[in-house]
């Protein structure tokens, strides 16, 4: 799987420094889910205000398990009113389909051309074991604007901010 396609759902005319939020399915949507979802994502994004100005939005679901939310702040400020409504869909997302997106205990990775939610508390061993190692490319969610989406979102262990918590120096090949 091309895990940089998502570059190309990205809107071009959205500022470099739009916010961005990334909420991470604990398990992939089926498909029909899928189509489910984006649908209400869209209806949030076309009525999505901050204090009664529309907001420049954008939400996609990204390989049917990360729901991305984009607002381009050039025009119009996303207040704590704005931010909340956009949780609250994400909250409705979450009770509809059986889903946990707010679990940042759960870190996704690519292996073996899949994307896998491995826990955070076993990262050490799964080090220890050979399944991740520095190449092995991780789901960063904790980026904050849309150029860090587009160059670090998907990035190599070892750019990430995992790699100051792992030791790959003590593996033995």
């Amino acid at each position: 799987m091309d895990f940089q396609q998502y570059k190309n759902l990205i809107p071009a005319n959205f500022s470099d420094n739009s916010r961005v939020w990334i909420y991470q399915s604990n398990r992939r949507f089926s498909s029909q889910e899928a189509t489910g979802v984006v649908s209400l994502l869209n209806q949030f994004v076309s009525v999505w205000k901050s204090h009664g100005d529309t907001v420049k939005g954008f939400a996609n679901l990204f390989y049917e398990q990360f729901i991305v939310i984009i607002a381009d702040e050039s025009a119009t400020t996303v207040g704590g009113c704005s931010t909340d409504s956009s949780v609250h869909i994400i909250k409705m997302i979450e009770s509809k389909y059986g889903v946990s997106l707010f679990d940042r205990q759960l870190l996704a990775f690519e292996i073996n051309e899949e994307i896998e939610l491995l826990p955070l508390s076993q990262l050490k061993i799964l080090v220890e074991d050979g399944i991740i190692n520095e190449n092995t490319l991780y789901f960063n969610n904790t980026i904050a604007n849309k150029i860090e989406l587009i160059n670090d979102w998907i990035q190599p262990v070892k750019t990430s901010w995992l790699s100051g918590r792992l030791n790959f120096s003590s593996v033995v090949s």
